[in-house]
């Protein structure tokens, strides 16, 4: 929540791609946040009211995006959805909903894309399969992937892995570019 500006550092700073988060306000914040990052969140946060395709294309017509349902589209088919496009999310299984929720993030093609327990509610090959389909949209966009997780199978496959306790660091490994 700190990292994509949606709550505010209680002391600190936030730096985000060589940006001071900490002091924007709060329109500051979302115009940062829609022109850089994409985030996956656990519980989805689609939109009940809208289909699949409107879900990923309405964050690119915010940002002034002219072929915002194409490239919805086109990422909604990446990832396996291309019979789902006029399906709402109610219509859809958690594993469905999830990989919308990533299309939407990485359809603007951001800089940063964060992901809070992105696994969390689905089972086990939903959940493998959204990590599979979270690496490769990090290698084809070539975005920065931050996740949050408490799964060590899932930090095992990060390049790097930052331990917190009570908000606090207290491991930082990376893994070698060899392994």
């Amino acid at each position: 929540m700190l990292m994509g500006g949606l709550e505010r550092a209680t002391s600190g700073q936030v730096l985000a791609l060589g940006r001071d988060l900490t002091p924007m306000s709060e329109d500051a914040l979302a115009r940062f946040r829609r022109d850089n990052m994409g985030i996956v969140f656990q519980s989805f946060h689609l939109i009940p009211t809208m289909t699949a395709l409107e879900n990923v294309a309405t964050p690119l017509e915010l940002a002034g995006t002219p072929d915002a349902f194409e490239r919805a589209a086109e990422e909604l088919r990446r990832i396996g959805l291309g019979a789902r496009l006029d399906h709402y999310p109610s219509q859809m299984s958690g594993g469905e909903q999830q990989r919308v929720a990533l299309a939407r993030a990485s359809a603007p093609r951001p800089a940063i894309l964060l992901a809070d327990e992105p696994t969390g509610n689905l089972d086990n090959a939903n959940g493998a399969a959204i990590l599979d389909l979270l690496f490769d949209l990090r290698d084809r966009h070539g975005a920065t992937l931050v996740l949050v997780t408490h799964a060590p199978e899932l930090a095992a496959r990060c390049d790097r892995v930052v331990g917190l306790s009570d908000g606090l660091i207290e491991s930082d490994a990376r893994r070698r570019a060899a392994e």
